[in-house]
Parts: structure tokens; C-alpha cells; sequence
């Protein structure tokens, strides 16, 4: 047996890094395209931020994480979580984390506040 567990471990996550989907958010005429995965590590502010009770701003959080154009580069910036959080139309945002986050796109805020 070659290689050790953590290599093929990396190996994996390396892989799935690679795998790219698509969502087309139709009331800003853009395509997102996102990574199926996420290290721990980007995780961890969403992770705390949950644990804390500030699901939505997890949400956005999830969202300047994961998003990102046809090249793989993200699309937002952390300094624009106030914008996305005070300024944006927040049915479209859930409904984005939601499918990012490989749930169902017709989260509402309610169901968020439930968990």
C-alpha cells in the first residue's frame, strides 16, 4: 500500500477542489460558480459565527466564501458583507447560500431563524 492515509486524505480534498458547478441567479443576470467543498478552515468563521446565533451573517459569510466567476476567482470581497447583508434582496441571498451550500433553493428566512 503506497502513500500514506493523510496523503491520499489530501489527495481527495485536492480533487474535489476541482470539481465546479454553476448556479444562474436570474434577478442578477450572473452565473456563480462554486466548489462542492471547502476547507476547514474557511468553514471555521462560518462555523463560529453559527454558533454565536448569527445564522444570516453565516450565510453571507458562506456566500463571499464560495462564490466565484468562470475562472474560479471570487467574486466578493469580506468587506462587502455589509453591503450583502443591509443592501441586497435577502430571499435572493438565502436562496443563494442555500444552493452553495448543497441545500434546496427555496430556503426562506424562516426556516433559517428555525435552526
Amino acid at each position: 500500500m503506497s502513500g500514506s492515509v493523510l496523503d491520499k486524505a489530501t489527495a481527495h480534498y485536492q480533487s474535489q477542489l476541482k470539481e465546479m458547478k454553476s448556479y444562474y441567479v436570474e434577478e442578477w443576470d450572473t452565473t456563480i460558480y462554486y466548489r462542492t467543498t471547502s476547507s476547514l478552515q474557511a468553514e471555521s468563521e462560518v462555523v463560529e459565527l453559527t454558533r454565536k446565533g448569527k445564522s444570516i451573517e453565516a450565510l453571507v459569510v458562506s456566500i463571499i466564501n464560495k462564490a466565484r466567476d468562470e475562472d474560479g476567482k471570487p467574486i466578493f470581497k469580506k468587506l462587502d458583507k455589509d453591503k450583502l447583508m443591509r443592501e441586497v434582496d435577502p430571499q435572493v441571498v438565502l436562496r443563494i447560500s442555500s444552493v452553495l451550500n448543497g441545500g434546496d433553493a427555496e430556503t426562506t428566512v424562516e426556516d433559517v431563524e428555525k435552526n
